[in-house]
Parts: C-alpha cells; structure tokens; sequence
C-alpha cells in the first residue's frame, strides 16, 4: 500500500505537505521507546506513536521508515515538521489513540488477517 493510500483511507492529516506520498508501507511498528524502535522496527513500516520529539525524525531515517502517525492528536513543533520534509519522512497526525490507529492500518495493511 502506498502511504497516499494510507492517508486517504484514514483521513490523516499530512503535516509534512513536500514529502511525496508515493512511498510503499509493508506493514507497522507501534511504539513510543525510541530504542524499542531502533531494534524492532523494519524499513518500509509506517511507524505509530506519540512521540513528539525530534530523535522521532532520526530514528524514522536510520530504520527506514517512510512515514511516522502520531496520535491522540499530538503535534509536533516547527523544528521537528522542517526535519522530517528535510530528510523526506512523512508525518501524519491523527485523533485516535494507538491502539485504534494501529488496528486499522493493520486492517488496511492484511484485510486477510496475519
């Protein structure tokens, strides 16, 4: 699924407008410990959080993870949107908690159960 996919099926707001949106997402990692990440989080997974801080952006670059959701609503500042568009990393926001985001991009991602 592409992220443009993703965000139009779940109505997220695209808070990183420059970033192309024609990236390939293969599945999700949800998780708010940035080392949790680092070691389990694989290439190409849209990560789901609440994190808010900029390591978010390096972390997200150092996995390979095209696209970040954070949830509940949370905003990141100026200083994290400029990185992400810098380093071509999409930052999604959504309303939902985790828990409710995560289930429906797998649901989206494996509509046949895995």
């Amino acid at each position: 699924m592409r992220i443009a996919e993703l965000v139009d099926a779940l109505r997220l707001e695209v808070l990183t407008p420059t970033v192309p949106l024609a990236g390939a997402v293969a599945g999700g990692y949800c998780g708010d410990l940035l080392s949790d990440v680092l070691a389990s989080a694989r290439a190409d997974e849209v990560w789901v959080t609440i994190q808010r801080h900029i390591n978010i952006v390096a972390v997200a670059k150092v996995v390979g993870i095209p696209a970040i959701v954070i949830c509940k609503g949370i905003r990141p500042g100026r200083e994290v949107i400029d990185k992400a568009a810098a380093d071509g990393i999409a930052l999604l926001s959504c309303r939902e908690s985790a828990f409710e985001a995560a289930g429906r991009i797998h649901r989206l991602l494996f509509p046949e159960g895995r």
